[in-house]
């Protein structure tokens, strides 16, 4: 469906504006909440994990690999509105529920970290280094999202062995303890079979 396709029905103009303010209102709640668990004390994990081995700096590879495969989707995604509104959608409940997770779990950074920095969150952050958006990991959860939309094949590809080396470069950078990375494929995976029942209860509605 084309952009001027989607925009001639009414249900998709009102589905198109919920869901860019929404969009913004919950990125303006993330950047308060990560300064506020910023300055919350949390728990420091014993992870066997990582426990194996020190921590290597591969801040490079990994955003290397985020912006490339953003930058890709967004290209891929311009080009079908109902997938870039899918993916709107399922940010916005991966944010409420990564918000919801961090508030319940509150935990500092493994003891050996080696920060990783991000201009993206840390712009979000008012400029803050930003060590404790710990359980569960948003990068590796942004990039199996973007893995579970997709509907091109060799870009699903890219995108699930981006996924796998991300997660593990935040592990062996001591970015994130193990649990963070094992459970954010599940998470999102709850997050898109949400968003595309609740897509398909407000066309019902609307329609």
């Amino acid at each position: 469906m084309s952009w001027s396709n989607y925009f001639s029905k009414r249900k998709f103009q009102v589905e198109f504006f919920a869901t860019i303010i929404l969009l913004v209102l919950v990125l303006v709640a993330l950047a308060k909440f990560l300064i506020y668990i910023e300055n919350r004390d949390g728990a420091v994990l014993n992870d066997p994990v990582l426990n194996l081995f020190e921590p290597i700096d591969l801040t490079w590879l990994t955003f290397i690999l985020i912006y490339i495969s953003l930058f890709s989707a967004i290209i891929f995604f311009l080009k079908k509105p109902i997938l870039l509104l899918t993916a709107f959608q399922a940010y916005i409940l991966l944010i409420i529920l990564r918000i919801s997770a961090m508030y319940l779990m509150p935990l500092n950074p493994p003891s050996k970290i080696i920060p990783l920095t991000d201009p993206f969150v840390e712009y979000f952050g008012t400029g803050r280094l930003l060590t404790k958006d710990l359980f569960f990991s948003g990068h590796t959860a942004i990039l199996f999202l973007l893995f579970l939309i997709t509907d091109f094949k060799p870009f699903r590809i890219f995108l699930i062995i981006s996924t796998i080396l991300v997660g593990i470069s935040v592990v062996l950078q001591h970015v994130h303890y193990s649990i963070d990375v094992i459970t954010a494929p599940f998470f999102t995976y709850c997050i898109y079979i949400l968003t595309n029942k609740l897509r398909h209860k407000f066309s019902s509605f609307v329609s």
